[in-house]
């Protein structure tokens, strides 16, 4: 759960919604997050859109966040993506937790609990 009392807030509009971001640029709200803002924030970082295997990623750590009220942890990562550390670091240029995890709409891994 994030600490909202320590985060700055800031509206921007991406792919046509206005939307609230954290001031690392991480959604303000999960629920808040939509693929279209997630192909553009690709877009936005230096990425062509998103493969089928990237959205593979994203869906599962949104659906995990979803069930378990919490991010993935690297090994339930992997086993839910059948991919290695490696493999999922490459996917994505900033990473797993500043890129994949931005990309997904899941809260800053600085400022969350989990």
């Amino acid at each position: 759960m994030a600490d909202t009392a320590t985060r700055s807030r800031v509206l921007r509009t991406v792919a046509g919604r206005e939307v609230y971001f954290d001031d690392a640029g991480f959604f303000w709200d999960a629920d808040d997050w939509f693929e279209e803002a997630a192909e553009a924030l690709a877009r936005e970082r230096g990425m062509d859109g998103l493969s089928d295997l990237q959205w593979r990623v994203i869906r599962f750590m949104r659906g995990y966040y979803r069930h378990n009220g919490r991010s993935p942890m690297n090994r339930e990562l992997k086993a839910g993506t059948e991919l290695s550390l490696l493999e999922l670091e490459r996917l994505f240029p900033d990473g797993i937790k500043l890129g994949a995890r931005l990309l997904a709409g899941l809260p800053n891994p600085q400022t969350c609990l989990d």
